[in-house]
C-alpha cells in the first residue's frame, strides 16, 4: 500500500509541477505568475526554471528517472526558495516562498524513498535482459 500511495503522490506532484513550466514557458493556464503571458525565451533564470519545472515534472510524473530529476526540481526550487523569496523576509508565510519550500521538501522526499509502486522506472528494471 505505501508503494501505491508513494505513486499518487509522486504522479500528483510531478503534474503541477509541469503545470507551473507549461504556465510559464507557453503563457496559458494563467501564464507566468498570473501574468497571462510568456516567460521571454532563455530569460535568466526564469526561462531555465519553467524549463526544469516542465521536463523534471513530466519525468517525475512518468516516475521515468525519477529520483535525478527530482534532485534537479529540488535544487532548483531551494534555489528559487533562497534567491527569490528569502531575501524578503525568514518565513515562508512572511515571504510568498511557500510553494517554492513545499515543492523543494516534496521533490527531495521523492528523491530518497524513490518512485513508489507504479513508475516506468519499475517496469525498465523489470524488463532488463539476464546475462549468462
Amino acid at each position: 500500500m505505501q508503494g501505491v500511495i508513494t505513486a499518487l503522490f509522486r504522479a500528483v506532484l510531478g503534474l503541477l509541477f509541469a503545470l507551473h513550466g507549461v504556465s510559464s514557458l507557453f503563457g496559458v493556464l494563467g501564464g507566468n505568475r498570473g501574468s497571462g503571458r510568456a516567460i521571454e525565451f532563455a530569460q535568466w533564470p526564469g526561462w531555465w526554471a519553467a524549463l526544469i519545472q516542465l521536463v523534471c515534472g513530466l519525468l517525475v510524473l512518468l516516475g521515468l528517472g525519477t529520483r535525478p530529476a527530482a534532485l534537479l526540481a529540488s535544487g532548483s526550487m531551494a534555489y528559487a526558495y533562497f534567491i527569490v523569496h528569502q531575501p524578503q523576509s525568514l518565513l515562508p508565510l512572511n515571504n510568498g516562498g511557500e510553494l517554492a519550500a513545499m515543492f523543494c521538501w516534496s521533490f527531495l522526499l521523492i528523491a530518497a524513498i524513490g518512485p513508489g509502486a507504479w513508475s516506468l522506472d519499475a517496469l525498465v528494471s523489470r524488463k532488463e535482459p539476464a546475462t549468462g
